[in-house]
Order: structure tokens, then C-alpha cells, then sequence
């Protein structure tokens, strides 16, 4: 038997039953990796916002060097636009171009996107842009972990397992929150709870957390000492606020996507010099309204360590703070949307909690207790995953005392957004990236190269509870195992397909876009389905 290929059906098959174990201790590496790359940046950025608060409060002392600044933001916008036109993988979010690489749908060569996306980011965020680290920081581990596998030659199989474990020690390390890192690599990224994935990312999540705890402490990014527990007989106030930023979370979304929409269609301007058009406005915002600038931690940390905004300016706050975010974002400046969401939520979260207090006479020891319920709300309702948000909130925040709570505001958040008929964000960028690339069907990879591929049954979909030999599979592939529990079953006609299975299919490297596509309409979405 010809074994040379390390690519071919049998090395392919016999990986799969020998590499579990092995995967651990990768994802430890590569862990490893993107946390000291993820710590670098993170530390450049804060490096960055210290400076660009030194620069303003010269400006303001000295207003005639703001010309000269003015000079700097135009050459920062150049040098963007070149940075993301040589390497466009590296603009924009970055989590919707790892979900697009593992769906074989996107190619990425790692070390440019390291290089552009770092320094990239450091220019975009760190120049005062409504930009936050964590995208970029996804992005960034992704390709850790796909240049460890590049340059140890492990196969694709491997490989798409190594880019999911540096996404979610990315996010892990971006946070300090190693199980929101890990949910976030099941639930948004791979969309299902499969074991490999499981264990390859919480080994790259607790190394990279590891790593950036010893940089930046073990205290949480938002160091409350005391968060005060809603009462019982409160919580309709929490289905309340979770219906209310469902809708406000739709409207993110389709601002985002019509704000791309609108740069799609100013021709004046060269695209590589979309980026200055935010770049001028953070300038008149620095002076009048320099909250807004940046991701939103330091908005956040005001919030919630007690400094007293009035209602009036606070609403000022969300909308500026909402559409500063759309045009840095919409200009496609490399940084991502998940700080600055939370930033809004919380914006939110504190001008309801001030009403709440206002009008029916609670504490206002609770507004923080809003302000934080938003956040986890306002990101499921634009990210549609809400496991994620309620870990990463609690996480971010050192509280367990309020799981109940983020649960329901979260749950509610959820269910007004899906009856709104807003799609994932993230999702529907990646959309937008193929639609532009024209290669929703592209195939990505060699046709003499086997992969074995992994999908969740979920239950009601058309196979379950199904026999094999009903369900039409797509061409070119061959389902060679079932994983049920801890059991492994060699499929034939007679096997009965159940919810919770895992199907183990065999297909050639260059058509697995279109099979995950397949297998995805066959064995259904774990979200709620239209």
C-alpha cells in the first residue's frame, strides 16, 4: 500500500484515530504562541491610548500643533489603506475571515496577516478609531496556529483544528477569559460542542490566559469589588431591558452593513483611503468628545467604577459612541466590533438602569447591575451567541452571581433579534466578503488530498432519525464513521442516524466548502431555524 502521501486516504484515516492526545498538547503550544502575540499586542494598544491622551491634552494646551497632527492621521490613513490593499485578509473584524478560512472558502497566508493585522491595528486603535482588539486578536492567534501547523507540515485535517484552538487563545488572552475563549470556538466559530474541538481549544485558551495573566495580572479586565444581585422580584425589568436591546442590536447590525453599503458607493475617494474619513472625525471628537475614541474600556470602566454622567449626556455618549463605531468600522480599518458592542451595551445598560432608578425608586447601587446585563444582551443580540456572552461577561467582570440574570436578559436578546430576522453579525459579514469576492462556492485546496470532516447531528434536522441508506449524501464523499458518545459505529444501510452523533466523512481536499455546505443543510444548525 503507497504510503508516501501523507494526504492520502489511508494516512488520512489512520491521523484520525491516532492524534487526539497529540492534539492536547498543540493546543498547548499554540497556545503558548498566541498569547505572547496576543500579550504584545494588547500591550501595544494601551501603550498607544496613553499617547493618544498625551497628544490631545498638548493639542488642547497648544492648539497650533493641530495641523501637524492632522499631517499624521493623513499619513497613518495612507499607510492603512497600502497595509489592508497587500494583504486584504487582514482588514475589518478578522473573525469572519477565520470562520470563512476553516469553511475553506478564504485563503490566508498567516505571516502577512500577522504582520499587516498587527501593526495595522496598533496604527487603527491606537489613532482613536471605535475599534476593538479582540477581532484582531482571533485573527491573530488563527494564524499562529496555522503558521505552527505550516511550518511542522501537519496535515489539513490537523491544521483546521490548530487555526480553531489559536482563535479561541486569541480571545482568551485578549480578555483574561480562557472559557469564554473556548465557547466562542465551539458556539460561533466551528458552531457545534465537538470533542476535538473541545479539548484542543481549552488546552490553546488556558495557555494563552496563563501567558497574559502573567503580564497583566490575575484580576479581571473589569475589576469590580462588589456588584450588587438583582432581587427576584426585579427581573421583569431584565426581560424588559432584553427585549429592548434585541432591537437595538438588530439595528447594529444593519447599520454595519449599510454603512459598508454607503463607503461601497463614494467613488470620490479611492477605497484604500476610506480609512481617513474616520481619522478627521476622531480629531473634532477628540477635543469634544474623547470618551468615544478607542474600543470603549476605559468608557466602560467609568461606568461601572461610579462616575456620575447625567441621563442627557449619556444618551449623547450612545449615539455618538454607536455611530463613530459604524464609520471606523465601515471604513474597513483592520480592528474589530466587539469591544466598542460592549461599550454600547453598557451605554445602554446605564441610561435604563438611571431610568429604572428614576422612575420606580429602586437602589441605584443596581445600575451597574444594568449596565452589565446589557453588555452580555446587546452581545448576543448582534452575535447571536449566548452562551459566549454570558460566560465572557462573567468572566470580564469576576461575578457569579449573576448567571441568572445574563441568562434571561441574554435568552430574551436572543429571541426578539431571531424574531426580527437578523442574521449573526459575523455571519453575515462573511457574507458580504464572498459576495464581493464572487466565490461563495470557490474551491479551496487540492483535489488529490483527502480530509476527514466532522458534523453534529442536531435533532430535528433530516437525518435524524433517519437510516443511512434514506438520506442522500453529496457526491465525492464518503461517511466512514459515527461517533455516538464514546463509541465509534462503522456506518452500513441498516445504521439509524440520532441526534447528538458525530458523522466522520471522507472527501477530497478541494471540495470541502461545498460538502460542509451539504452537511449543514442535512444535519441542521443548532440555532433556531426559519
Amino acid at each position: 500500500m503507497e504510503t508516501t502521501n501523507r494526504h492520502n486516504t489511508y494516512n488520512t484515516l489512520f491521523h484520525w484515530h491516532s492524534f487526539r492526545l497529540k492534539l492536547v498538547f498543540e493546543g498547548i503550544a499554540v497556545g503558548i504562541l498566541a498569547g505572547l502575540l496576543v500579550v504584545l499586542y494588547r500591550f501595544a494598544l494601551e501603550r498607544a491610548m496613553v499617547l493618544l491622551q498625551g497628544i490631545y491634552g498638548t493639542l488642547s494646551a497648544r492648539p497650533q500643533f493641530i495641523p501637524v497632527w492632522l499631517g499624521v492621521l493623513l499619513i497613518i490613513g495612507v499607510i492603512l489603506g497600502k497595509l489592508t490593499k497587500y494583504e486584504p485578509m487582514a482588514g475589518g473584524s478578522g473573525i469572519p475571515q477565520v470562520e470563512g478560512m476553516l469553511l475553506r472558502k478564504l485563503k490566508m497566508n498567516w505571516w502577512k496577516v500577522i504582520v499587516v493585522k498587527f501593526f495595522g491595528g496598533i496604527l487603527a486603535i491606537g489613532s482613536g478609531l471605535s475599534l476593538g482588539r479582540e477581532g484582531p486578536s482571533v485573527q491573530l492567534g488563527a494564524a499562529a496556529g496555522q503558521g505552527f501547523s505550516k511550518m511542522l507540515k501537519r496535515v489539513k485535517l490537523e491544521e483546521k483544528y490548530l487555526i480553531t484552538s489559536g482563535a479561541s487563545a486569541g480571545l482568551a488572552a485578549a480578555f483574561n477569559a480562557p472559557l469564554a475563549g473556548v465557547m466562542f470556538a465551539l458556539e460561533e466559530v466551528h458552531k457545534n460542542f465537538s470533542p476535538l474541538v473541545l479539548l484542543s481549544s481549552l488546552a490553546a485558551a488556558l495557555s494563552a490566559d496563563y501567558i497574559s495573566s502573567g503580564f497583566f495580572g490575575l484580576k479581571p479586565v473589569f475589576n469590580l469589588k462588589s456588584l450588587s444581585v438583582l432581587p427576584l422580584k426585579s427581573y421583569l425589568y431584565i426581560v424588559v431591558l432584553g427585549a429592548l436591546i434585541g432591537v437595538l442590536g438588530v439595528l447594529f447590525n444593519k447599520s454595519i452593513l449599510k454603512t459598508q453599503l454607503l463607503y461601497s458607493k463614494l467613488k470620490i475617494i479611492p477605497k484604500e483611503l476610506w480609512v481617513i474619513i474616520p481619522l478627521m472625525i476622531s480629531v473634532v471628537l477628540g477635543f469634544i468628545l474623547p470618551q468615544v475614541l478607542g474600543g470603549g474600556h476605559d468608557l466602560i470602566v467609568g461606568l461601572l467604577t461610579g462616575d456620575e454622567f447625567p441621563l442627557a449626556f449619556l444618551f449623547v455618549l450612545l449615539l455618538v459612541k454607536f455611530l463613530f463605531t459604524m464609520i471606523s468600522y465601515g471604513s474597513g480599518a483592520p480592528g474589530g466590533i466587539f469591544l466598542p458592542l460592549l461599550s454600547i451595551g453598557a451605554l445602554i445598560g446605564g441610561i435604563y438602569g438611571l431610568a429604572v432608578v428614576n422612575l420606580f425608586n429602586m437602589d441605584s447601587n443596581y445600575i451597574n447591575s444594568f449596565i452589565v446585563l446589557a453588555m452580555a444582551g446587546y452581545f448576543t443580540a448582534v452575535v447571536r451567541a449566548p452562551i459566549t456572552g454570558i460566560i465572557l461577561i462573567t468572566e470580564m467582570t469576576g461575578s457569579f452571581n449573576h448567571l441568572l440574570s445574563l441568562a434571561i436578559v441574554s435568552v430574551t436578546a436572543y429571541i426578539v433579534a431571531d424574531l426580527l430576522g437578523s442574521k449573526p453579525i459575523y455571519e453575515s459579514l462573511l457574507e458580504r466578503i464572498l459576495q464581493k469576492q464572487g466565490n461563495n462556492d470557490a474551491a479551496v485546496g487540492d483535489k488529490k488530498h483527502k480530509l476527514i470532516l466532522e458534523f453534529a447531528v442536531c435533532m430535528g434536522s433530516m437525518v435524524d432519525g433517519k437510516q443511512v441508506r434514506d438520506i442522500k449524501l453529496p457526491s465525492h464523499c464518503l461517511m466512514v464513521a459515527v461517533r455516538r458518545g464514546e463509541r465509534e459505529i462503522i456506518p452500513n444501510g441498516d445504521t439509524v442516524l440520532c441526534a447528538g452523533d458525530y458523522l466522520i466523512v471522507l472527501t477530497n481536499d478541494d471540495r470541502e466548502a461545498k460538502i460542509n455546505d451539504s452537511f449543514t443543510k442535512l444535519c441542521g444548525s443548532c440555532e433556531v431555524q426559519k
